[in-house]
């Protein structure tokens, strides 16, 4: 049993993975996006899911430091249920505060290139996300 974790931004989705135990996440891609088209890489996550026999997915949930949800909020919380009609898996938003910003003092420290880091991060975002998940799970 595979958990996928999703980082949703409004042009880009990292994902990351769990193990087979549910005890550590991999960070594996970052997959374009387009928001004003409809186009949400559903098809490539259709086929990751497929791929690691993912039976559940978290997705990141990012509310403003008091709590409550604004626009980008919204936008995990829609996706979220794209994923959960498409698939027919049970998706979990999970609360990624300070998650992007975690990764990005990671890369920082480990002196990645600024062009770099605007690769990975989502996926490093993503990563985080689940691995948070994946501990409160123990």
């Amino acid at each position: 049993m595979r958990i996928l974790g999703l980082d949703v931004g409004s042009k880009t989705v990292g994902v990351a993975v769990s193990d087979e135990l549910g005890w550590t996440a991999q960070g594996l891609e970052t997959i374009p996006i387009n928001e004003e088209t409809g186009e949400f890489g559903l098809e490539r996550l259709d086929k990751l899911m497929k791929e690691y026999g993912v039976t559940k997915v978290v997705v990141g949930l990012p509310k403003n430091m008091n709590g409550t949800i604004g626009p980008r909020g919204e936008a995990s919380q829609a996706f979220a249920s794209k994923i959960e009609k498409r698939f027919g898996v049970p998706v979990v938003l999970w609360d990624e505060r300070l998650t992007t910003m975690a990764a990005e003092r990671v890369l920082l420290e480990a002196d990645v290139s600024r062009k770099k880091r605007k690769k990975v991060i989502d996926k490093m975002a993503a990563h985080f996300i689940l691995q948070s998940y994946l501990d409160s799970q123990k």
